[in-house]
């Protein structure tokens, strides 16, 4: 990808910029002194900033020299955690980060359907790493992992103090490879090993059912990758075909992925208006539009997030939310309305940053707040929510005894509305 593709992606994989971000490679060879000083120059770094990469040259020079464990003095560990450091001290915690070269090239992976490792998505919270989501048919979601779970330990090893891409290298391996996840439900404070199988897999990123006994439509989005909006478009057309009464979109524990795709799906739903805004770094807000070809702009319509809808996932229930199409369902979203851009490093480690901010139709921040359900509608610890896949089997009196509290609550949301937004929702400022 590059600048010109028009892709931004998040969380998984990230748009490329041309050109690469200065961090701490000048300390690998260059030291204090008017050497440092020309090449900082050179590069247009702020004359601000001289002092303190004259303090970060001079540390490295003193542990290099006296340092008394010489194995240790490992100068790829040492620049690879200075960089995790600072991308840490902007305090957008698991969300602008640093990836080493396996990170990046994993990352990349994802959006296109693929993925090798357990699945997860994980961030920091406090000082506690914190599972945001197994991805759907995932290692880690058949083990028994849940969004929620805090990770203590990996294969036996405690990872308290350690930051986000030292814990996602332990977790990280090669297919066919098992590891021990040693996690705590913070509800109830119970502690479980689970071990998980690494496996390469093909995502499973959009999936639909017809719910046992109505004509209404169950449509699970687990990640917004390539291809993704395509595959939605079909369903939808056969759904109106099929004389759909109503879809359910489920978007809980999606963490995100292309941005073009999100606004697309968006854009399936919506006939005009904007899908949202991108303030960027100096304050200048930029609408993004609905594109045209709306497949599904009048069948009543539900979605349904929790904690685990994060990124593209909380664009476009904030789009479907603003516009008054639909009427969200569930838990309050997870809160990374940013627009990462992925910086390559000499050495194919990237940097991850936020670089524009997203903002709904209505021009509100997601960031660090999240987005609130009109039906606030908690799910079971104990119960996983339903996937199309496994309503295939099911009868009508299954279902309603499947203690997904959230699906059933749309189930009569879409009952009751006859074509109208409830009042809750048609009342929203």
């Amino acid at each position: 990808m590059n600048s010109e593709s028009g892709q931004k992606l998040t969380l998984w994989s990230l748009r490329v910029r041309g050109r690469f971000v200065v961090a701490l490679a000048l300390v690998t060879a260059l030291t204090t002194g008017a050497a440092l000083e020309r090449w900082v120059l050179k590069l247009g770094i702020s004359g601000d900033a001289l002092d303190e990469f004259r303090l970060m040259a001079q540390a490295w020079e003193i542990i290099d020299l006296n340092y008394v464990d010489r194995a240790a003095v490992r100068p790829g560990a040492m620049t690879q955690a200075a960089i995790s450091g600072m991308t840490e001290a902007l305090g957008d915690t698991g969300h602008s980060i640093y990836l080493t070269a396996s990170q990046a090239r994993k990352a990349g992976s994802a959006v296109q359907g693929r993925l090798t490792g357990v699945g997860i998505e994980i961030h920091t919270l406090g000082r506690q790493t914190v599972v945001v989501a197994p991805i759907d048919g995932s290692p880690a979601q058949l083990a028994g992992v849940r969004p929620g779970d805090v990770i203590e330990q990996v294969d036996g090893r405690s990872v308290a103090g350690l930051s986000m891409h030292q814990i996602s290298a332990r977790i990280a391996g090669e297919a066919g490879q098992a590891v021990v996840l040693t996690v705590v439900n913070p509800q109830d404070g119970v502690g479980r090993e689970v071990k998980i199988v690494r496996a390469s897999m093909k995502l499973n990123n959009m999936s639909w059912q017809w719910l046992p006994g109505t004509r209404l439509a169950h449509v699970r989005i687990a990640i917004f990758s390539d291809g993704e909006s395509a595959d939605l478009r079909k369903a939808l057309v056969e759904i109106a075909q099929g004389a759909g009464e109503g879809v359910i979109l489920d978007l809980r524990n999606n963490p995100g992925g292309v941005l073009e795709e999100a606004v697309l799906t968006a854009s399936l739903f919506l006939k005009a208006g904007t899908v949202l805004w991108k303030k960027d770094a100096r304050g200048i807000i930029t609408p993004v539009p609905v594109r045209p070809g709306a497949v599904a702009g009048e069948i009543p319509l539900v979605v349904l997030i929790n904690g685990g809808s994060a990124s593209d996932s909380e664009i476009v229930a904030g789009a479907l939310r603003d516009s008054h199409r639909a009427t969200l369902v569930g838990e309050t979203t997870f809160g990374t309305g940013t627009v990462l851009s992925q910086f390559p490093l000499n050495d194919g480690s990237a940097l991850l940053l936020a670089v524009q901010e997203w903002l709904t139709p209505d021009k509100h921040s997601i960031w660090h707040r999240g987005i609130e359900p009109d039906v606030k509608t908690p799910a079971s610890v104990s119960i996983p929510p339903l996937r199309p896949a496994s309503e295939r089997e099911m009868t009508a009196e299954q279902l309603q005894s499947s203690g997904d509290a959230q699906l059933l609550k749309a189930m009569e949301v879409l009952t009751n509305r006859s074509g109208k937004l409830p009042a809750a929702a048609a009342n929203r400022p």
